[in-house]
C-alpha cells in the first residue's frame, strides 16, 4: 500500500519562457508516481505532488536536470562529534542521504566533519543536525556561512546580468554608432572609417554572440534535445543568421576594392544586448514580485531567550523546541508559539489580525509568534515551533498560493508550448516570400525580415501574464490577512454571486456577554448585581462564565457565598451574605411560589424576541430583577454585510440555532434571508441545495461543524479566529476574523484578474500585431528585440500594479 501522497517545492533556474515552463511541467508528469505538477515561470518554482512509495524527491530533482535546467540547492558544512570509526561515518552518510531533501551527503571522518547539499524547501540545517542526532551522535554547523554562499539566487542572477549587459553594450555601442550613421537622415554623424572594416565588426560582434550569447546557445540545444522549442530558439536561429551571414560576406569581400556596407553584424550584436537588458529588468521586477514572502519572512524573530539547565540562554530561533521555555522581555517579539505559564502583558497582535489595540495576555492564554510584547515580562512555553508556527504556516500558504496556477494560464501555458515551432515556420514563409517575390534573390534584405519575425515572435509576455498576476495579487492580500490557498481560488471568488454565513463566531463574536440588567427591588444595581454575581461564580456554564465576567467588567467586586446548587434544566441556587438568591428560568420560579408580574414576562420575551438568553432573579423569596446575556455580533459585521450587497451578492446566514434568535441577530447585521435549525452535517446539504440553483456560493464559517460545507462550497472562507479544521477544508483564510475581509478577497479576485487579462491581451495583441509588422518589412531587427524586452517588462510592471492596491 502506498504512503500518502507529498508535496514538493523546487526552485528552477535557467527557465527563459513560458515554453520552458511547460516542457519541465510534461517532464515531471511522465514520472512513475507524480500525479500532479506546476512549473511557475515567473516564480521560477516546480511543485509537484508525487507517491514517495513509487520515486524519490531526487528523482525528480534528476529529472528536472535531465531536462537542461537546474534545482536552487544549499550547502553546509557540520562538525560531528562522536563518530569512532569509518561504520560510524558510513551510518551518518546514510542517515543523511536518506533524508527528504538531501541531494547528497559525505562525511569524513579524519576531519569529523559532514557536507550536505539540500533543497531548501524541504529540510533545513536544523533539521539535519538533529538527524544525526537522532543517530546518536553530535553535530553542529561549523560557520556561519559566507553572505556570498547564501545571498539570494534572485540577486545573484541579476549581478550575472548586468555585467553581461555591460560587456555586450560596450562592444556593441561602436556597431550601433555605425549602423545609425547609414540612414539618410544622420549622414551627418561623424564616422571613423575603421568602424567600416567587416573585420574590426566580426572582432566586436563575436564575443558578443558567444560568450554574452552563449546562454541562448545552450537553451537551444537543451531544447531541441529535448524534441520542443523556446525563446532560446528563436534568438539563436535569428542572432546566428544575422552574424553567419555578415561573416559570409566578410569573407567574400577579401581582396575585393569594394567598400562594405551591408553587413549585419550590428544586427546580431544589439538583438543580444537588447534581450539581455530584458532579461536584466524582468529579473528585477521578479524580484519585487515576491516582496511579500520576503516582508512575512521579516517577521520573524532571529534568536530566542530560553532556559536550558537553569540558564537563560539566546539560541537561534530554529534551535527552540516544543516544551522549552522561552523568556520575553517588552519590546521583543514572541519568538514561538506557546502559552503563557508567568506574567502578564499587552501584545501587539496587528500583524496577525490588522487589530492596532493591543490584547492582554495572562497565564493560560495562547500566543503567536512574531507578536510584539509590549510592557510586561512573559515566561511562554512553546507548543508550536519550526514550520508548525502561525506565521511559517502563512508564509506556506502564500508560497503554494503564487506557485499553483490558474485555470486561465494553462490556456496560455498551451498556446506558448505550440507558439514556437508555428513561428520559426512563419519566420520561414517569410523568408522566402521575400527572397522568391518581393526582393528576388536578395538574400541579405529577406534574411532581415527573417529575423525581425524571430525575435518579434518571443512569447516571453505570453508566459509572464498571468503568474506574475498571481504572485503579486495573493501576495498582496496576505498583507491584508486574506490567504488564498491557490491561483485557482484567487480566479474564481470574484464569480461568486451568494455569500453564507456561519452564525456564531462569524457574524457574531461567538463569545455571550452580559448586555441587559433590570432591577425590580429596592436593591442598587451595583448591588443587584454582587449578589448575582457571587451566586454564579462557582458555576461553569458558559452563560454564567458570562455573566460574572461581564459583572466583574463593570468593576464590581464580588463576595463569597455560604452555598450553592446547580438544578440542570431550571438554574441555580445561593447563599450571599445571608440572603437566599435563586436565578433561573419561570419553571424555577414557580418551583419555588415566586409571584411574577405580567410586565416581566413581556419584558422577558422582549428580550428573547432579540435573540437573547433572559434569566430572571429573586431574592429572598422576592422578584427582583432579570439579566440577559447574548452572543452579540461583531461591530464590523453591518458595515460588511452592507458593502456586500452593494456589490450585488446574495448575503444568506446560516445556523443551528433557534429561528428566532437567528432571524434577530440577522435583523441586526442586515441580513434579510436565514436558515436556521441545521444540523451540522446538514450545512453541506444546505450548500449543495444553493448550487443546484445556480448559484455560485461562498460559504463562510469558523468551526468543525462548518467544514463539509466548506469543502463543498465553491469557495469556503474560513475566518482566522476559528478551527484549524475549518482552515484546513477552506479554499480561503480571513485571518482578521472581520467579515469586510470576504469583500476585500472579492475585490481583490477581480482585481487580479482583470490585470490578467489586461496582461493576455497585450501580450497576444503584440504578437498578433508585431509577426504581420515585421514580415512587411516595417520592423528592423534591432527595433524588433526593444520591442520584445519592453513587452516582458511591461506585462510585469503592469502586474506590480497590484501590490500597491488600496481598499
Amino acid at each position: 500500500m502506498s504512503e500518502k501522497i507529498k508535496d514538493i517545492n523546487y526552485q528552477v533556474t535557467g527557465m527563459t519562457c513560458a515554453a520552458c515552463a511547460s516542457r519541465i511541467e510534461k517532464g515531471l508528469k511522465k514520472v512513475a508516481g507524480v500525479s500532479e505538477a506546476n512549473v511557475n515561470f515567473a516564480l521560477e518554482k516546480a511543485s509537484v505532488k508525487f507517491d514517495p512509495s513509487v520515486t524519490a524527491p531526487q528523482d525528480l530533482q534528476r529529472k528536472i536536470i535531465d531536462l537542461g535546467y537546474d534545482v536552487v540547492t544549499e550547502k553546509a558544512e557540520f562538525d560531528i562529534t562522536g563518530m569512532t570509526c569509518a561504520a560510524c561515518a558510513n551510518r551518518i552518510e546514510k542517515g543523511l542521504n536518506k533524508t527528504e531533501g538531501v541531494s547528497t551527503a559525505n562525511v569524513n571522518l579524519a576531519l569529523e566533519k559532514a557536507t550536505v547539499e539540500y533543497n531548501p524547501s524541504l529540510v533545513t540545517a536544523s533539521d539535519l543536525v538533529k538527524k544525526v542526532e537522532k543517530l546518536g551522535y553530535g553535530a553542529r554547523e561549523t560557520i556561519e556561512k559566507n553572505p556570498e554562499d547564501t545571498a539570494d539566487y534572485r540577486e545573484k542572477e541579476i549581478q550575472k546580468q548586468q555585467g553581461k549587459f555591460l560587456f555586450s553594450l560596450i562592444l556593441s555601442l561602436p556597431l550601433l554608432w555605425s549602423m545609425v550613421s547609414h540612414f539618410e537622415f544622420t549622414s551627418f554623424i561623424y564616422l571613423p572609417e575603421m568602424l567600416m572594416n567587416p573585420w574590426v565588426q566580426f572582432a566586436l560582434a563575436t564575443p558578443v554572440q558567444f560568450v554574452v550569447g552563449k546562454q541562448f546557445y545552450v537553451g537551444a540545444y537543451k531544447a531541441l534535445k529535448n524534441k520542443s522549442a523556446n525563446m532560446d530558439v528563436l534568438v539563436a536561429l535569428g542572432t546566428s543568421a544575422a552574424y553567419f551571414y555578415s561573416l559570409f560576406l566578410a569573407v567574400q569581400s577579401i581582396g575585393s576594392t569594394e567598400g562594405m556596407t551591408d553587413l549585419y553584424f550590428e544586427t546580431s550584436a544589439i538583438l543580444i544586448t537588447l534581450i539581455i537588458l530584458g532579461k536584466l529588468f524582468e529579473a528585477r521586477a521578479k524580484g519585487r514580485s515576491s516582496e511579500a514572502i520576503k516582508k512575512l519572512m521579516g517577521l520573524q524573530a532571529k534568536t530566542a531567550t530560553v532556559l536550558r539547565h537553569d540558564e537563560e540562554v539566546e539560541i537561534p530561533l530554529e534551535e527552540v523546541m516544543v516544551g522549552d521555555i522561552v523568556y520575553v522581555k517588552p519590546g521583543e517579539k514572541v519568538p514561538v508559539d506557546g502559552e503563557v505559564c508567568e506574567g502578564h502583558s499587552a501584545i501587539d497582535e496587528s500583524m496577525l489580525t490588522g487589530e492596532s489595540v493591543p490584547v492582554d495576555k495572562t497565564v493560560g492564554d495562547e500566543v503567536i509568534g512574531s507578536t510584539i510584547n509590549k510592557n510586561g515580562f512573559l515566561k511562554i512555553k512553546a507548543t508550536k515551533v519550526g514550520r508548525d508556527t502561525a506565521l511559517a504556516q502563512i508564509i506556506k500558504v502564500v508560497e503554494e498560493a503564487q506557485g499553483s496556477k490558474a485555470p486561465i494560464q494553462r490556456m496560455a501555458d498551451r498556446i506558448s508550448g505550440i507558439f514556437v515551432p508555428i513561428v520559426v515556420g512563419l519566420a520561414v514563409i517569410t523568408f522566402l516570400i521575400w527572397f522568391i517575390w518581393i526582393t528576388p534573390g536578395d538574400f541579405a534584405e529577406s534574411l532581415e525580415k527573417l529575423i525581425a519575425v524571430l525575435v518579434i515572435a518571443c512569447p516571453c509576455a505570453l508566459g509572464l501574464a498571468t503568474p506574475t498576476s498571481i504572485m503579486a495579487g495573493s501576495g498582496r492580500s496576505a498583507e491584508m490577512g486574506i490567504l488564498f490557498k491557490g491561483g485557482e481560488h484567487l480566479e474564481t471568488t470574484h464569480t461568486i454571486t451568494t455569500v453564507v454565513l456561519d452564525k456564531t463566531g462569524t457574524v457574531t463574536n461567538g463569545k455571550p456577554v452580559l448586555t441587559n440588567v433590570i432591577t425590580n427591588s429596592d436593591l442598587s444595581e451595583t448591588e443587584f448585581l454582587k449578589l448575582v454575581g457571587a451566586a454564579e461564580r462557582p458555576s461553569e456554564h458558559p452563560l454564567a462564565v458570562s455573566i460574572v465576567e461581564g459583572i466583574k467588567g463593570k468593576g464590581i467586586d464580588l463576595p463569597g457565598n455560604d452555598e450553592f446548587e446547580a438544578i440542570p434544566g431550571f438554574g441555580v441556587t445561593a447563599a450571599v451574605n445571608g440572603r437566599r438568591i435563586l436565578i433561573g428560568t419561570i419553571k424555577l420560579m414557580n418551583r419555588e411560589s415566586i409571584d411574577l408580574e405580567e410586565a416581566v414576562l413581556q419584558d422577558k420575551d422582549e428580550l428573547e424576541r432579540e435573540g437573547k438568553t433572559a434569566m430572571l432573579v429573586a431574592v429572598d423569596g422576592k422578584y427582583a430583577g432579570l439579566i440577559a446575556v447574548a452572543d452579540t455580533i461583531k461591530e464590523t459585521s453591518k458595515e460588511a454585510v452592507n458593502r456586500l450587497k452593494e456589490m450585488g451578492l446574495e448575503v444568506i446566514m446560516m445556523t443551528g440555532d433557534n429561528r428566532r434568535t437567528a432571524e434577530a441577530i440577522a435583523k441586526e447585521a442586515g441580513i434579510g434571508k436565514v436558515i436556521a435549525e441545521v444540523l451540522p452535517e446538514g450545512k453541506a446539504d444546505e450548500v449543495k441545495k444553493l448550487q443546484d440553483q445556480g448559484k455560485k456560493t461562498a460559504m463562510v464559517g469558523d468551526g468543525i461543524n462548518d467544514a463539509p460545507a466548506l469543502a463543498i462550497a465553491d469557495i469556503g472562507m474560513a475566518i482566522g479566529t476559528g478551527t484549524d479544521v475549518a482552515m484546513e477544508a477552506a479554499d480561503i483564510t480571513l485571518i482578521r476574523g472581520d467579515l469586510n475581509s470576504i469583500a476585500d478577497a472579492i475585490f481583490m479576485s477581480k482585481k487580479t484578474i482583470r490585470n490578467i487579462k489586461q496582461n493576455l491581451f497585450w501580450a497576444f495583441a503584440y504578437n498578433t500585431l508585431g509577426i504581420p509588422i515585421a514580415a512587411i518589412g516595417l520592423l528592423a531587427p534591432w527595433l524588433a528585440g526593444a520591442a520584445m524586452a519592453f513587452s516582458s517588462v511591461s506585462v510585469v510592471l503592469n502586474a506590480l500594479r497590484l501590490q500597491r492596491v488600496k481598499l
